[in-house]
């Protein structure tokens, strides 16, 4: 682990609402066990030894982040986030830029089951490499390109596809660089890697586990669940820092 301690910060963009999830609040404060989504994330990743700090972007009128215990956590401070997710992470990338942190990482804040072993897997590429990069798994399915009328148009070869997830891990000057410069252009922003791409950096695919999923459906929630129950009763005293 000498490779990957450090004092890195994650940002979190939290300003969403989760329509999909057909809930009474946003999607990031549905809990489980009692205790929100977001802070089932945030806590996730400040027990990893190399992350030190988290930045929430939130909803310019968020009225559940002060119940949370969060609010009183000193190694999370808060930001106003935008209409768009990248909107919010450009809001928190550029509360960074004061502090010259040279590398951060940007996760979802509804993706509460990543792994330590995943992060400490990608901070270690990127730092290794001396480029940015993503958690990401490969396509198991096969996959059809639909056309305008919702027929298969073709058959994709998925030997080259992969899911992307998060967290994803860049230099913090060339992101803020590149979002700025592809909301500039009109450019369709999905994730932080497809801002990079359009400026020609590269961005590396590192194999993350598939339970690394996002709740965006209310399924998803008890998914979820049976996920962080099954990793809290295979984690070993020194998985903390994998």
């Amino acid at each position: 682990m000498n490779n990957t301690t450090g004092h890195f910060t994650v940002v979190v963009p939290a300003a969403g609402v989760g329509k999909r999830m057909l809930a009474t609040c946003p999607k990031q404060y549905l809990t489980i066990e009692n205790i929100t989504i977001l802070e089932h994330t945030v806590q996730r990743l400040l027990s990893h030894c190399a992350i030190s700090h988290v930045i929430i972007a939130l909803g310019e009128n968020d009225e559940y982040y002060p119940s949370t215990a969060l609010a009183h956590n000193k190694n999370v401070t808060c930001v106003v986030g935008g209409k768009e997710r990248v909107d919010s992470v450009l809001a928190g990338l550029k509360s960074l830029q004061m502090s010259k942190e040279q590398w951060v990482l940007v996760h979802d804040a509804a993706r509460p089951c990543v792994q330590h072993k995943d992060l400490t897997r990608l901070i270690t590429y990127c730092i290794e490499n001396d480029h940015g990069g993503l958690l990401a798994s490969p396509v198991r399915d096969t996959m059809k390109q639909a056309n305008t009328e919702h027929r298969v148009e073709t058959t994709l070869e998925r030997s080259q596809m992969w899911h992307a997830l998060t967290p994803q891990m860049f230099k913090t000057q060339e992101l803020i660089t590149a979002i700025s410069t592809a909301l500039s252009r009109g450019i369709s922003i999905t994730d932080e890697s497809s801002a990079m791409e359009a400026l020609g950096y590269p961005s590396g695919l590192v194999n993350g586990s598939s339970d690394n999923i996002k709740i965006t459906q209310p399924e998803d929630l008890c998914l979820a669940e049976f996920i962080l129950n099954q990793q809290k009763n295979n984690l070993s005293p020194e998985a903390i820092c994998e």
